[in-house]
């Protein structure tokens, strides 16, 4: 198969490593043969190939004929969710995990329950495979008004509202042009590194078709080519400013990770010898044992003296930034266009004049670390400045009351190159930004999007990617785990064994420092209690402390002083096969001083006024 970009689609193919998609989803040919040649079988077959096991699905008349089909082939598990968001969240998780999710949903009463969490995985450049079944391809064009729809003989409607979020659309209603579309929609996928929407009629899933047969090969995916012309030209320009530069500094953004230029960064990073910071959206992207990694750059609230060490140089280079109100701190950050490099995907802005397009990240890192100097003033710089944080002045007192900086002292503990880290929107982010991560342990987070309650799910979509390689552990706040907390069942259900730390402060905390009302206030649960309903196996012994239960697949505690935090990590961490679930109660306004700068910076910069309107204002 040779790749195929469709003229219909507007967007660039996005840059990808040269790979080859299936090793480790091999069958014999026996195996495949064994199989009906249908279109559910052969979508299932490329599925497999990408090197995905499992697959997150809500059951619908409309693609349960499909479903069948999936459920033959012995490569993949379908994980049954509670609701089709719940699924979306998951797949966005085992994309992180394993480098593309899978989703199977319903006509429109699905789909459009999904959506919200598929616009999350766009925004954070993750492939998803997007599936729902269909109208009977007898009926489009019919002028029938079918269920599950709003009531018009027009289907489209699902249709317009996934083009928002994904990069390219198929309607599959076709036995003889299906196996094409697939093929042409997975490629759009893995390249684009996005979402993609493929709707299939519910009446041809199982139709036998010869051009279905099990693929015989794997599709061949290509690296974005650059010009070699506009690398040189780059080049040129770059090292220029930065072998002039006094104090330069280097600043990593999600993109590098995006792109897959980790190790041309670090390249780069070894030969400049400058001090390097992430931006939040790119905690966990790159090694923070590097010698020259001075922590977050996040303005105001950065890691100590990193925003200092960034914001007083003479020069920076940022690679793969995404500058939003967020990651900016309500745009208050402290930097001029005309002494950056900001190095994009797959092009280059040089100090706010220029600009080289056709260049992608890694190679043009790659060329700056054979020409540039070494430079290590910014390093210096910082080192002198840097004084290292002590413990918490109330922390190995197992009688005190918990606290939520006491909680991440010994989370930072638990981890290792074993772990991996999902912390939800609000505090987390700020508590997770100061764990310092080991090398191998993996960090996740939606910062761009910021849709509360997708910790959860994505949790299950992590836990099942990474099953015996990792251990996930998730940072969550009590509200939004009200609102996506039924998926914790399927966790219990499917025997995952991540851990769940709920920081139980009565409310919505970071709308609290952004803009205060009773809209931040909720309904108190017995989260303890609520999960252990999930286990139907339970039941509680009569020495049972209380608040605790014990289970070979579900442990829950709830904690109010450090000694009870103490006992649940041990137990937790005796228990490595089993789903352990740990309420950490705190007063409502424990926050870090971080989201307290930052949902002041936030909020100012939401109450802008309205700019004076100077445009036409009519005659008379």
């Amino acid at each position: 198969l040779k790749p195929f970009w469709p003229k219909a689609c507007s967007s660039i193919p996005r840059a990808f490593r040269a790979q080859q998609i299936g090793t480790a989803s091999r069958r014999t040919m026996a195996d495949n043969k064994a199989l009906p040649h249908n279109m559910g079988t052969y979508l299932a077959a490329r599925i497999a190939q990408l090197g995905v096991t499992d697959y997150f699905a809500v059951p619908g008349d409309y693609n349960l004929v499909l479903l069948d089909q999936f459920l033959l082939d012995k490569r993949l598990r379908m994980i049954n969710c509670c609701n089709e968001l719940n699924a979306a969240y998951a797949a966005d998780g085992y994309a992180r995990a394993r480098g593309v999710g899978v989703l199977v949903v319903t006509f429109t009463v699905g789909g459009l329950s999904a959506i919200n969490a598929v616009a999350g995985a766009r925004s954070d450049n993750l492939p998803l495979i997007v599936i729902s079944g269909g109208p009977n391809s007898n009926d489009f064009g019919s002028e029938r008004v079918l269920h599950h729809t709003i009531g018009l003989p027009d289907f489209n409607q699902q249709l317009e509202c996934f083009k928002q979020v994904c990069c390219h659309c198929a309607v599959i209603k076709s036995v003889e042009n299906a196996a094409f579309k697939i093929d042409q929609a997975l490629r759009m996928c893995m390249s684009e590194k996005k979402p993609i929407y493929i709707e299939i009629s519910c009446n041809i899933s199982a139709i036998p078709h010869y051009s279905c047969a099990p693929p015989s090969s794997s599709m061949n995916l290509r690296r974005f080519q650059s010009d070699p012309a506009n690398v040189a030209a780059a080049t040129d320009k770059i090292i220029d400013v930065l072998n002039a530069a006094v104090k330069p500094v280097l600043v990593a953004g999600s993109g590098v990770a995006a792109e897959g230029a980790q190790d041309a960064f670090i390249q780069f990073a070894n030969a400049c010898g400058y001090a390097w910071a992430s931006m939040p959206d790119a905690k966990g992207k790159l090694p923070e044992s590097h010698p020259n990694y001075i922590g977050t750059y996040w303005g105001a609230v950065s890691s100590p003296y990193a925003c200092e060490t960034v914001e007083s140089a003479d020069f920076y280079v940022f690679v793969g930034p995404r500058f939003n109100d967020y990651t900016t701190v309500g745009y208050s950050l402290l930097l001029s266009e005309q002494k950056m490099v900001e190095i994009r995907e797959l092009s280059v802005i040089i100090c706010g004049k220029g600009a080289k397009h056709g260049v992608h990240v890694a190679d043009l890192l790659a060329e700056l670390a054979k020409r540039v100097k070494k430079n290590t003033a910014s390093l210096d710089n910082f080192k002198r400045m840097f004084v290292p944080q002590g413990d918490p002045p109330n922390v190995n007192q197992p009688g005190n009351k918990l606290t939520c900086n006491v909680l991440f002292y010994h989370i930072q503990k638990m981890l290792s190159a074993d772990s991996a880290i999902v912390a939800e929107t609000g505090d987390s982010w700020f508590n997770g930004q100061k764990l310092k991560l080991p090398d191998g342990c993996q960090y996740e987070f939606q910062m761009q999007y910021g849709s509360i309650g997708w910790s959860v799910g994505a949790t299950l979509g992590m836990a099942a990617g990474l099953a015996g390689k990792k251990r996930v552990i998730t940072l969550v706040g009590d509200g939004s785990f009200q609102m996506t907390a039924q998926e914790v069942s399927t966790m219990v259900r499917f025997g995952m064994n991540n851990i769940i730390f709920l920081v139980n402060n009565d409310g919505y905390t970071i709308e609290v420092e952004i803009h205060d009302g009773p809209y931040n206030n909720i309904q108190m649960w017995d989260y303890c209690a609520f999960v252990e309903s999930f286990n139907k196996s339970r039941k509680r012994k009569a020495g049972d402390a209380d608040g605790e239960a014990k289970d070979e697949r579900l442990y829950t505690k709830r904690c109010e002083t450090e000694g009870d935090l103490l006992e649940a990590i041990k137990a937790a961490q005796d228990r490595p096969n089993t789903l352990c679930f740990i309420e950490v109660v705190t007063l409502r306004d424990d926050c870090s001083k971080e989201l307290l700068e930052w949902g002041a910076r936030v909020a100012s910069a939401n109450a802008r006024a309205p700019a004076e309107d100077k445009g036409f204002k009519g005659h008379g």
